[in-house]
């Protein structure tokens, strides 16, 4: 086998890559991709340093001594790079001599390597829209598809990220098809050019309304609600920004579950569960996502309605979620490739290491990447049902 058996696959490869079905990637290019979360080995830790909030505004008093010192415990979130996959397919010498003699084992090959990034690329893509149990808050109305009449529901969104104090500078709204197919009808959008030549953070772009730049994912996710009915909280009352609320401890019935959003009684903001209960018969105690309660709860039992399931659009700005990728580690010695080559797929930007392995007269090809995501900054996102 020479070395240059990959080499000569590349522009094969990339022509297939124009070919194989491929689903929409909108959230790959909209989010930070960290290298300095490379480093880290399968399942180890990277914690990245969050500053708290300053709260801690004085009056200034002039005097002839210095005021006391205002330290601050810094927060951090940790990253992992928790997948290491490959995404594999083999050759017998029998089965390459009989494609050659109909359509040929080159051509299907190359197919074969652009359909193992396809997977792969949407197993990364799922992993990001799976953070939508994390996000701050909600916008627009389980069942209703945004965008039938006007953009009001993304403005909606937009206004959670700026009153959390997001950064729109860069920030994106990924859309599931259904309401992206609603917003192009909306403005008429035609989305014919040349998506090669523009910088891969643009790629996917269908438009930009109110600092966001509006994207489609194939896998937006469309939740599966708890079955809490009943539910309350107790009679503790809650302040402003507080995200653990304790439930009644009789009466209620069913679950509330992670991703859930929520609504309490005489507050119209939809909170995001992050840690449910499987059992409220007997109360336990629910999380909601930073940055937490936007309006006091009263010191009495307080209804809290589940949304229906819904498509969970989701808007951030791209500091909020982290993509830690790189290719898997070999031993320092090696191991029995015979061939290996870094390959970088167009559509989302992420680079794969392809490798080829021999047997006893068989061939396996593998198409590799690790990687983990977490969203560090929950407060600087927002979801939009549909």
């Amino acid at each position: 086998m020479t070395t240059n058996t990959l080499t000569n696959l590349i522009p094969d490869l990339y022509a297939a890559l124009d070919v194989v079905s491929r689903e929409l990637v909108g959230m790959i290019p909209a989010v930070t991709v960290d290298a300095s979360v490379n480093r880290a080995a399968v399942n180890e830790s990277v914690r990245v340093p969050i500053a708290p909030d300053n709260t801690a505004g004085a009056d200034i008093t002039p005097a002839m001594s210095i005021p006391a010192e205002a330290d601050q415990t810094i927060g951090n979130a940790e990253i992992k790079i928790t997948k290491s996959r490959a995404f594999p397919f083999s050759w017998s010498g029998e089965e390459q001599r009989g494609l050659n003699n109909g359509p040929g084992y080159l051509g299907i090959r190359a197919n074969q390597i652009a359909q193992a990034m396809r997977a792969a690329v949407n197993e990364v893509e799922t992993d990001l829209c799976a953070l939508h149990a994390v996000m701050s808050r909600a916008a627009g109305a389980a069942g209703t598809t945004p965008f039938a009449t006007n953009t009001s529901a993304l403005t909606s969104a937009r206004k959670i990220l700026v009153d959390n104090g997001a950064p729109v500078n860069d920030a994106s709204l990924v859309l599931d098809t259904t309401a992206g197919a609603a917003l192009r009808t909306l403005l008429n959008v035609n989305s014919a050019r040349d998506e090669s030549k523009l910088p891969i953070t643009q790629q996917g772009v269908i438009t930009r309304i109110s600092d966001l730049n509006i994207r489609e994912s194939g896998q937006v996710v469309t939740s599966t609600s708890g079955t809490g009915a009943n539910v309350k909280t107790n009679t503790a009352g809650y302040a402003v920004g507080a995200t653990t609320i304790t439930l009644k401890s009789t009466g209620g019935t069913g679950t509330v579950v992670a991703g859930d959003v929520i609504t309490f009684a005489g507050d119209t903001n939809q909170y995001v569960v992050t840690t449910g209960d499987a059992d409220i018969s007997n109360g336990g105690t629910i999380v909601l996502a930073a940055p937490g309660l936007r309006k006091a709860i009263a010191a009495s039992e307080t209804a809290i309605t589940i949304v229906a399931a819904a498509a969970r659009s989701m808007a951030f700005a791209r500091s909020a979620i982290v993509l830690a990728t790189r290719l898997p580690e070999r031993p320092a010695e090696g191991d029995n490739a015979l061939d290996v080559m870094t390959i970088t797929d167009p559509r989302s930007g992420l680079s794969f290491e392809v490798a080829i392995y021999g047997g006893y007269r068989k061939i396996r090809y593998e198409i590799a990447l690790a990687w983990g995501v977490k969203c560090i900054k929950p407060e600087h996102t927002a979801l939009l049902l549909g």
